[in-house]
């Protein structure tokens, strides 16, 4: 594994001071990786480190002043209210406990998402819930907000094991003004599906990414249309009830 995906995966695992040491690497071999100086600005800041946060973020917009991502976590950062820590004192981040397991974890990429004002706002390391309505499985923020749809493929697999009692946990890995990224994993299994994996496992770390793409381009119609009305079924689903 090349050390630029170790750092991507020391994100995913919550192992935010490998990321610091992986990504400084990166970064002693190209100055200018933006990507690299932006990971290591998200582990600085999961781990209380704002003034080296705020100076990572700084090199991004040296070199390109127009990227939305250092612009944004940098005004976060700025924040006299700012804080690494959640509403219930925990660090915002994905922790070790998220590692990836055979059969019980999966990323994924979510369909029709919101609209950018919405996913802008979305942190990496950030608690989604998973909701079910009209044989979908809806990504929402808090209570309400909308933020995407999964894959039916995966959405209709994990809506037959949540009927009967299996229950999941979702977090953001990425999320950028186009596309979003969840971690998701099984935290209770039950009796009934005891011997089956609530994800099937494919070959490559980053498979999943290509089949849903492919699949996707194969339904997809009007994206924007298709936004709309994903958004507007679970809003009247909210109405209805």
């Amino acid at each position: 594994m090349t050390i630029k995906n170790q750092a991507i995966q020391t994100a995913l695992t919550g192992d935010w001071q490998n990321a610091i040491v992986l990504n400084k690497e990166l970064l002693q071999e190209n100055p200018q990786d933006i990507d690299a100086l932006n990971r290591l600005a998200l582990a600085f800041t999961v781990t209380g480190n704002i003034k080296e946060a705020k100076s990572a973020y700084q090199k991004v917009l040296n070199i390109d002043p127009l990227n939305h991502i250092a612009i944004k976590n940098l005004k976060k950062v700025k924040d006299k209210n700012f804080s690494s820590l959640d509403g219930n004192g925990n660090i915002t981040q994905i922790n070790n406990k998220f590692l990836e397991e055979t059969g019980k974890t999966k990323v994924v990429e979510l369909v029709n998402i919101a609209q950018p004002n919405v996913t802008e706002g979305l942190r990496t390391g950030q608690m989604v819930n998973l909701v079910t309505k009209r044989l979908k499985v809806f990504v929402i923020e808090g209570e309400k907000q909308y933020v995407g749809v999964l894959p039916d493929d995966i959405g209709n697999r994990l809506i037959k094991f949540m009927k009967s009692g299996n229950k999941y946990e979702a977090y953001i890995k990425s999320s950028t003004p186009h596309k979003v990224i969840v971690f998701i994993k099984e935290v209770k299994r039950c009796a009934r599906y005891k011997d089956q994996p609530s994800f099937i496992t494919v070959q490559g770390p980053f498979a999943f990414d290509k089949n849903n793409k492919i699949k996707n381009s194969v339904k997809k119609r009007d994206e924007e249309k298709e936004d709309e009305e994903e958004e507007e079924s679970y809003q009247e689903s909210e109405d209805e009830e």
